[in-house]
Formats: C-alpha cells, structure tokens, sequence
C-alpha cells in the first residue's frame, strides 16, 4: 500500500488509539503495525493546535472541511460509549446524536470537497443485526428490532451525502473488542482475574467478538481493498456462547468461574442496556473473509492471550 493521507475521529477511544498507533508506525511487529507508514489526520473537538489536527463539533455538524484536504481516507469512529452509563432517555439521546449527526457532518464534510478521499470508513456495530438467537447472520442480514438495532440503521443512513458523491463507503460493524485497554472487556478482565467471574443470564447466547490487533488489521484492510464497500462485519470467524467465553477466560486465566450474574440483577444494575448485553448475535465475517483477509486470532483463547499482551 502506497503511503496515505488518513483522517480520523475518535482517535483517542480504544480502536482508534491502536489504529493511528499502527498507521504511524513503520515495521511488521504485531503490535506496532505492518507496511507504509502513513500521515494521520485527527479530529478533535477543540480548536486546533497542532498541523495534524482537524477541529470539527459533531453536536453542531461542523467540520473544518479545509483540513480535509489532501486526505486519501477518511476513518469515522466517533461515538459516546453504549456501556457508559444507564440508558436513560438522556443518554439515549446522547448516543443517538453523537453518531448520526456526527456522521452526517463528516459526510457532509467529505461531499463538499473539490477532491474528496477515495474511501469513508465508518466504524458502527454489530448491534444492527439485533438479537439474532442461535441463526446465524452475514452482511446480507436485514436490521433486527430494537434501540441498538434502529441507531445503527439511522447512524449508516447517515453517510448518503459521501455515497451520493461517489465515495467508497464501508460500514465496519464491529463485535466485542477483546482488549484489557478499554471497552465491556476492560470491564471483564480484572472481575476474572478476581475470580469473581462467571456467565451472565443463561450463557446460552452468542457474542460475536474480534481482537484488537484483528480489529486493527481488518480497518487497514477495508483501506486498501477497493472491492469493499457497504457492511463488512468484523467478529472472528466462530461466535460463541456467553457461557463457552467464560470458560475460556476461566482457562486462559486460570481462575474459577462459579459465579452467575442472573438476568435481573442484570436488569437493575444496566436497565434497558441489560436486554441487549443477554441477548444474542452470532455475526460472521463473511465479505472479510471471501476478500482474503486472514485473521491473527480466530479463537477465543488466542484474543484473550493477545488482549493479555
């Protein structure tokens, strides 16, 4: 891959800290990257003060377009964190505008220039497929029901302006990241590492999930592959139950895990959030795959040994 110009929002989240890390790095090591280093764009929303950064305010639908020029490729990751907090009708509001007028404006931003970049990436969720139960689903997939499943139709809606100006436009629906750094994994690991760990609900239902190093290599592939475009699901190749990942944290760790967090405990500490953490989506990677991408952690029990670093 030639050397590029990338612009990117949410650069210091989880993902998109290990993304400009690996975009800014030369060399092959799993950890720092692989290929051509690249020159990164990051928008903030503040003032600039630096040559490599962007302002823009998603609230507002501003984008200092001018500094968009010159950028190859734009990665839209932007978005309050579904996890935060209880979905109250706040914060659901919150959700909902920081990714669909977020992407709007980004969208927007991008349609508006003389030369606009050859591919948006918008990074949006697996949470579109809603619960999907033991059937398993591809891109092909029609949105589910639910608050998850209507954002994430909205949020991809969003990003017409760039399509209809002709922009390679590819939706990464990511799964669970498996990660120590941040994300509902950051979350898990130090409740296992405890002992204290164990399947949620009945553990019967499917988490489709990726490793971050996956996560990463699969967003640099989405750039370089012209052939993609529209939904591209990013989960490992095999979803498994609640249940099979807790054993697997359990044997990686080498902790017990006796405990069982019960659906209405669940229900009172997350609220609304709590039907969508036990509900169940077994995602498959399908156009990742048939595009030749190779994932470095397929199984669950190499995610966990790479998130442990």
């Amino acid at each position: 891959m030639l050397s590029m110009r990338i612009a990117v929002t949410g650069s210091s989240g989880l993902i998109g800290t290990a993304l400009v890390r690996s975009l800014t790095t030369e060399g092959t090591s799993q950890d720092e990257g692989s290929g051509k280093r690249h020159e990164v764009v990051r928008l903030v929303r503040r003032a600039a003060r630096a040559a490599d950064e962007v302002e823009w305010d998603p609230a507002r639908q501003y984008v200092d377009a001018v500094g968009l020029d010159g950028c190859d490729a734009v990665v839209h990751l932007a978005g309050a964190g579904v996890g935060d907090h209880r979905w109250t009708d706040a914060y659901k509001k919150e959700l909902r505008d920081s990714r669909v007028l977020g992407t709007a404006a980004i969208a927007e931003a991008v349609a508006s220039l003389e030369v606009p970049p050859r591919v948006l990436v918008c990074g949006t969720a697996v949470g579109y497929y809603g619960d999907t139960g033991d059937r398993a689903v591809d891109e092909s997939a029609p949105p589910g029901s639910g608050f998850l499943a209507s954002l994430c139709e909205e949020w991809e809606a969003a990003a017409a302006p760039a399509e209809e100006a002709g922009i390679r436009v590819v939706f990464a629906r990511t799964g669970l990241v498996v990660a120590r750094e941040g994300g509902a994994w950051g979350r898990l690991f130090p409740i296992f590492r405890a002992g204290l760990g164990g399947r949620l609900g009945n553990g019967r239902q499917y988490w489709s999930y990726i490793s971050l190093h996956d996560e990463v290599a699969a967003l640099r592939h989405i750039l370089d592959t012209a052939e993609l475009s529209g939904p591209v699901n990013l989960t490992a190749p095999t979803p498994l139950t609640n249940r099979e990942v807790t054993e697997a944290m359990g044997r990686v760790l080498r902790r017990p895990t006796l405990f069982t967090v019960p659906r209405f405990a669940l229900r009172a500490a997350l609220g609304e959030f709590a039907e969508d953490v036990l509900g169940s989506q077994r995602v498959l990677p399908k156009k990742l795959l048939d595009s030749g991408f190779a994932f470095a952690h397929p199984s669950i029990d190499a995610s966990i040994r790479a998130a442990l670093g």
